[in-house]
């Protein structure tokens, strides 16, 4: 597919300016993101930026119930899975399964065998 996009005239033009790599690997991280965040529905996303634009990065401004549902909301998306997979894609030497998604047994080592 690169091949394919190296033989437009307006890629080969702005390749000499950007290195591609970076631009695929941008694009893939992009990618991955999104299938991060299509694990919420409409609804919440929408209630997860509520809570932390009123928390204002402070947890202590919101209330129980509020921390506690925006931690669920949180752990939907999988964070550790999602930094295991970014780290695994961009680095350009092996890093350890236990470096990446912790130790046997955790929640992310689960998310990533029923991924794969």
């Amino acid at each position: 597919m690169l091949a394919l996009l190296l033989r437009s005239r307006w890629l080969r033009r702005l390749s000499h300016g950007i290195p591609i790599a970076r631009v695929v690997l941008a694009a893939e991280l992009a990618l991955l993101a999104h299938r991060h965040l299509t694990r919420l529905d409409r609804l919440q996303r929408r209630r997860m930026i509520v809570l932390l634009l009123r928390s204002r990065g402070r947890a202590r401004m919101l209330s129980l119930t509020e921390r506690a549902e925006l931690a669920l909301l949180i752990a939907r998306l999988e964070p550790r899975l999602f930094l295991g997979t970014a780290i695994r894609r961009l680095s350009p030497v092996p890093v350890p399964k236990r470096v990446l998604y912790g130790r046997r047994g955790s929640a992310a080592r689960a998310a990533l065998t029923t991924r794969n």
